[in-house]
């Protein structure tokens, strides 16, 4: 784990054995800091206070802000698991290859309230370094699932009663005018980057869904575009004091 927030995010969450911590010896002053050592100390954490030669002999990467952690893994949740949980709302993603898009949709998917993400197991990025960096922490609070294959996965979400829906650029709908319930169970399923949503997934979601474009451009990053569509299905799920969904 490397970067202030995701560090933090490590030591405030608690869910897995924290073994270390090393800091620049010579860091300006910053509460997130102390922060940090606070929380090391309270869990029994110890913390190295290094040099920058030493500390980027253990850095993997080049936006650790002088703070990194040595843990534990992450917990694994099984699919069914997830998709049982109360409220469930869950994120599929077929195929993310760009550590920093995974990193910024795992935040988004923490912010929306996303109830677990299923990352498949092969031709896709795991949660590196740069990962947890760019989620600030997220990974921490996001329950994870990790599947041999996500047309698989999409079939066993759908057995168990949850819409699937597979945001697709050339789809007919609109991911604004998709009629979701306050209760429904919800797969939200992004594609890889330039490729999209593979043939298997668009074939066993539910229902496809598009971002309305107004632009010149007619495609967004799919960071941008997941925190597009998680927000709208959690608009769409909140209700307000008359029990409707909220504008």
């Amino acid at each position: 784990m490397e970067g202030r927030q995701a560090v933090r995010e490590l030591l405030l969450a608690g869910r897995r054995r924290v073994r270390e911590v090393y800091l620049i010896d010579d860091l300006d002053q910053a509460d997130i800091l102390e922060d940090i050592v606070e929380l090391a100390f309270e869990n029994s954490v110890p913390v190295r206070h290094v040099s920058r030669r030493h500390f980027a002999l253990e850095a993997l990467t080049e936006s650790h802000q002088g703070v990194l952690a040595r843990a534990g893994e992450l917990p694994e949740r099984a699919l069914d698991e997830l998709a049982n949980a109360a409220g469930a709302f869950l994120l599929v993603l077929d195929g993310i290859t760009d550590p920093g898009n995974l990193g910024a949709i795992l935040r988004t998917a923490e912010c929306a309230g996303i109830t677990g993400v299923v990352l498949p197991r092969h031709r896709a990025v795991q949660i590196t370094p740069t990962v947890t960096k760019t989620a600030a922490g997220a990974v921490e609070h996001l329950d994870m699932a990790l599947v041999g294959g996500i047309p698989a996965a999409l079939s066993r979400l759908n057995e168990l009663g949850l819409v699937t829906i597979g945001l697709e650029a050339g789809a007919s709908g609109s991911i604004f005018d998709l009629s979701i319930g306050v209760d429904t169970p919800v797969a939200l399923v992004l594609g890889a980057e330039g490729a999209g949503l593979s043939r298997l997934v668009r074939e066993r979601v539910s229902t496809l869904a598009s971002i309305p474009m107004a632009g010149r451009l007619n495609s967004l990053n799919v960071a941008m575009a997941g925190a597009v569509a998680c927000f709208e299905v959690l608009r769409r799920r909140q209700v307000v004091d008359g029990g409707t969904p909220s504008a």
